[in-house]
């Protein structure tokens, strides 16, 4: 009897630690899994379906929209910002969606050969559709108001010109070091405008860092 007893016991105390491990590595999946977007911290809670993210540009870099890739003729800005509600946040690894409703520009000059400054840029046609993967890549589409396009007014000597440009898409990428995204290179093309507009622009800028301006205390965003 004594030995039947102590098979049962060894029994039930395997069977006991096998619920501990399963219920502990449940646990440790849960807790790993988290979504796409967090705040706070890469660990920290989900960013919510709703929540606002905005970003200016990260300290001490400034937006380069030049006429060639890599190149030093175009219009340079001191200021801008971008505006996104969440639209999607899965469970990482995963892609979020993001609505973009507003994107700046402030403070622009030009060295455009005829120009004399930059009256505005504006952004045309949002909302665009933004999509963050947990690989770090981001890309902005069209949303369902048109193309990607933009419109910068120019101060020229012959008075005021307007320049259309439009994009099939932007291509950036997200990093955790410092809560950034990063544009480079990105390719507009006139779709209308005098010979003063140049034909191409390429758009550059390090927004940092993004932060969720929903939550108290705006807490920075992390990709995972």
């Amino acid at each position: 009897m004594s030995a039947r007893r102590t098979v049962l016991t060894a029994a039930g105390l395997t069977a006991v630690a096998a619920l501990l491990a399963s219920g502990t590595a449940a646990a440790h999946d849960s807790a790993a899994a988290g979504n796409v977007l967090t705040y706070g911290s890469a660990a920290g809670s989900a960013v919510a379906v709703g929540d606002v993210l905005t970003s200016a540009l990260s300290s001490g870099t400034t937006v380069a929209i030049r006429t060639t890739a890599g190149g030093s003729t175009g219009i340079t800005c001191t200021a801008s910002q971008f505006t996104a509600t969440v639209t999607g946040n899965p469970t990482a690894p995963g892609t979020a969606t993001e609505s973009v409703t507003a994107h700046t520009f402030g403070s622009c000059t030009s060295n455009i050969l005829g120009t004399t400054g930059v009256q505005g840029i504006t952004v045309d046609q949002l909302p665009y559709v933004a999509s963050a993967t947990s690989a770090g890549a981001l890309t902005v589409a069209a949303g369902s108001t048109g193309s990607v396009q933009t419109t910068v007014r120019l101060n020229t000597i012959l008075g005021l010109t307007t320049c259309v440009y439009t994009s099939t898409g932007l291509n950036g990428t997200t990093s955790n070091t410092g809560n950034s995204i990063t544009f480079a290179n990105q390719l507009f093309t006139k779709s209308s405008g005098p010979a003063t507009c140049p034909a191409s622009s390429y758009f550059s800028a390090t927004y940092a860092p993004v932060k969720d301006t929903s939550q108290s205390g705006s807490p920075s965003v992390f990709v995972n």
